[in-house]
């Protein structure tokens, strides 16, 4: 089995290929059928695999070949229900030193599933939209009704203060 694309740009598995034409798989439906050869140019720079993976949503496709552990994991969840948070208020909070959180939040904000932002008056960090689809599709219980409202009141509190 072999990647190759149509002349619309549309990828294919090849299954089968004859004088005229080959027989192919969608690999996003799992629908089989046969286009002329003249049509099909084979792709050299993806494999198999990498093509099935391309039938995965980007967001949750990044992710998962971003997310490496729990702890990565946990900090996207927290994210997601507390709103954004001030990284004083992370290491403080959770149980990383101050290099691998660090650590964690670079590999989360290249992987465009974070982003900086400003939180009472400090760099702190907030889930992206591609964040927030990723951990919609896989299941995770994110509360982002409550995580406005405390930010809310945490620039009522600063103002305050």
């Amino acid at each position: 089995m072999k990647p190759v694309q149509d002349d619309t740009g549309k990828r294919y598995v090849l299954l089968k290929r004859s004088e005229h034409a080959s027989l192919v798989r969608d690999p996003e439906t799992g629908n089989e059928c046969y286009v002329q050869n003249d049509r099909l140019e084979q792709l050299e720079d993806a494999s198999v695999l990498e093509t099935a993976a391309r039938t995965v949503d980007d967001p949750v496709r990044t992710l998962l070949t971003t997310v490496h552990d729990e702890t990565a994991l946990g900090l996207l969840v927290e994210l997601g229900k507390r709103g954004p948070l001030g990284v004083r208020e992370m290491l403080d909070g959770y149980d990383c030193c101050e290099s691998d959180l660090h650590g964690r939040l670079t590999v989360l904000t290249a992987a465009e599933l974070i982003a900086e932002t400003e939180v009472a008056g400090e760099r702190g960090y907030r889930l992206t939209d591609d964040g927030e689809a990723a951990l919609e599709a896989v299941g995770a219980d994110t509360d982002t009704e409550a995580a406005t409202k405390r930010s809310d009141d945490d620039r009522e509190f600063a103002a305050d203060s």
